[in-house]
């Protein structure tokens, strides 16, 4: 399908991928290059990656770990929101916090042009894998699925597992969201990836894309590169327009900056010309909030 914009409401974004280290302060340095970089390229909304001030902490269950969580306001969140006060940009910042003894959360983050807070999103959906034991670590999120209302467009952020759960980046979606950012940590391992790894990131970018094409907004995931552990970190950060079209794509052996121009008009001609929000039935779906229906569901 071929459509023009009405107007021009263009907005430069950029998705951050990035090869972390142990030492905290060498990770925020690097990523505040990044940050400028991506600023002196005309980025106006920038995403960081998962987690992007340390190593990924959730390959073993290790109680020293919690000694990496910061809490809110603290080191990580000052400086982030000194940096989108001084660069005047929209900053989307993922980081472990520590929101009181023994309570912990997978926390996103998101500054305005000035420095304020607009305000945080805590990871919804916690998964419970080989090397991916964040069940030990964070508690599900309790603020819901929200959108930022920022200078350059409504954002909205879910984190890496939400990616996986259409019901996430619906409710987003619904909440007025033009952009969705998944800041993301997701990667091989080493056995797995010869035989199966072409699908695993095939079916990473799908479910985004289709979240794109089904909600009619533009999806923004930066994933963190490299070999941390017993994971490959594959990078391959992406930006989807709203019919889920690549706008934007990198490697997946090597940082990069990634930067797309997204068009927020485009928003209302594909919602206008895939009226998905319009025909759902809301009467319908009530099944959505039980666990699993059976037969009797229906009888």
């Amino acid at each position: 399908m071929t459509v023009s914009a009405s107007k021009n409401t263009s907005v430069r974004v950029a998705a951050l991928q990035m090869q972390c280290v142990a030492d905290k302060q060498t990770n925020l340095d690097r990523a505040a290059a990044q940050i400028r970089e991506a600023a002196s390229q005309g980025a106006q909304v920038i995403c960081l990656q998962e987690l992007f001030h340390g190593l990924y902490p959730c390959q073993t269950e290790d109680h020293d770990r919690f000694d990496e969580a910061e809490t809110i306001p603290g080191l990580i969140t000052q400086s982030m929101s000194d940096l989108a006060r001084e660069l005047g940009i929209v900053l989307v910042v993922s980081m472990f916090e520590k929101r009181a003894a023994g309570l912990y959360h997978n926390t996103a983050l998101v500054y305005d042009t000035d420095g304020s807070s607009l305000g945080m999103y805590r990871k919804m959906h916690i998964p419970d894998d080989p090397l991916y034991y964040e069940k030990f670590y964070f508690t599900p999120g309790d603020l819901g699925f929200k959108c930022f209302d920022s200078k350059y467009g409504k954002i909205g952020v879910c984190v890496c597992w939400d990616q996986w759960f259409p019901e996430a980046a619906r409710l987003t979606a619904l909440t007025g969201a033009e952009i969705l950012v998944y800041p993301t940590a997701i990667g091989w391992h080493p056995s797995e990836k010869a035989e199966f790894g072409t699908n695993q990131y095939s079916a990473w970018q799908t479910m985004m894309r289709s979240h794109a094409i089904a909600n009619g907004l533009y999806v923004i995931a930066p994933n963190r590169v490299g070999m941390e552990g017993n994971i490959e970190f594959w990078g391959g950060s992406f930006i989807v327009d709203p019919y889920g079209a690549l706008i934007a794509h990198a490697a997946h052996d090597h940082e990069a900056i990634l930067t797309a121009d997204c068009d927020l008009s485009l928003i209302n001609t594909a919602r206008t010309h895939w009226p998905f929000l319009r025909d759902r039935r809301i009467d319908a779906y009530g099944g959505l909030t039980k666990r699993f229906l059976d037969r009797n569901d229906y009888e």
